[in-house]
């Protein structure tokens, strides 16, 4: 069943608040199921408000971009956590420490999220996304920007595809899954608004997916280099040697990874996805 687009923008602001207290609290969930849903409000406003570039429409997706941000080091630290214990089987002493410090670290940043939280002007985006539910567009006009927004940003996708090619280069394929789940987002409120049940939605996410386990792996193999040359400083030689045997096996992973989201096939994966996000003309007709 379709919905119109001040169902669509209430659901997801009801959403970002509902688990705001959760992330405030600390829940590794709560943070996770925050940022994601910040970050649907973030898409979907400027697609319903009838003024996109209006001074409510910025303030809110400003504001929201800080709460996300945030959040961002205690969520990591959370992924980094879960991934050490899925890898590291069978800890020595030294990765037990490692852990640890792990842990010691994830405490640090849920303070300081939540200090970088209350320090936000989130009665005013209340009062803000309240008053952007009243300006919503009618649906053929969302629409009309779904689809501008999915060939625009289509088009910047595939571009980078192309350009990146084979090449491990983390921070260029977290740029990419940050546009990948972008046009997820703007694909979910297309279905949505339509009724329809495409494809684009999981295939968006899948791609996301691959690309996130990538990240994951180079965020814990980096924490792990910073641990190795803390523990040289300290002249801990055992503990820096396990944090380097620890580092190269979770770069080797995210290698892997990499590995495996080339042989999927990544630009013909996501010119599927965008021919089928939104009725209408797709600028890709040779998507395979």
């Amino acid at each position: 069943m379709s919905q119109g687009p001040i169902l669509l923008l209430r659901d997801r602001i009801r959403a970002f608040f509902r688990h705001l207290p959760f992330a405030l609290a600390g829940e590794p969930e709560g943070i996770h199921q925050m940022r994601v849903a910040g970050r649907r409000v973030r898409v979907v406003v400027p697609l319903v408000a009838r003024k996109p570039e209006g001074r409510r429409v910025r303030r809110a997706r400003r504001t929201l971009k800080a709460l996300i941000r945030a959040a961002a080091p205690a969520r990591d630290l959370d992924v980094c956590l879960a991934l050490f214990d899925e890898q590291v089987a069978g800890p020595s002493p030294e990765a037990k420490a490692l852990r640890v410090r792990l842990r010691t670290a994830r405490s640090r940043s849920r303070r300081r999220m939540r200090e970088a939280i209350l320090d936000q002007e989130i009665p005013t985006l209340r009062r803000d996304l309240r008053t952007l539910l009243g300006t919503a567009e009618p649906v053929p006009t969302v629409l009309a920007r779904i689809r501008e927004t999915r060939d625009l940003a289509g088009d910047e996708l595939l571009a980078r595809l192309e350009q990146l090619g084979e090449h491990f280069d983390p921070d260029e394929l977290h740029d990419l899954r940050r546009r990948v789940r972008r046009l997820r987002y703007v694909a979910e409120a297309a279905d949505e608004l339509t009724g329809a049940a495409s494809k684009a939605p999981k295939r968006l996410k899948r791609l996301q997916e691959q690309l996130g386990g990538i990240h994951d792996a180079s965020v814990l193999a980096a924490w792990l280099a910073r641990q190795a040359s803390a523990a040289d400083t300290r002249q801990a030689s055992d503990h820096a040697a396990e944090a380097r045997r620890l580092e190269a096996a979770l770069l080797e992973l995210s290698r892997g990874r990499h590995r495996a989201y080339l042989e999927a096939g990544p630009v013909g994966a996501a010119k599927q996805a965008l021919v089928l996000l939104a009725p209408g003309p797709a600028p890709w007709p040779d998507a395979p």
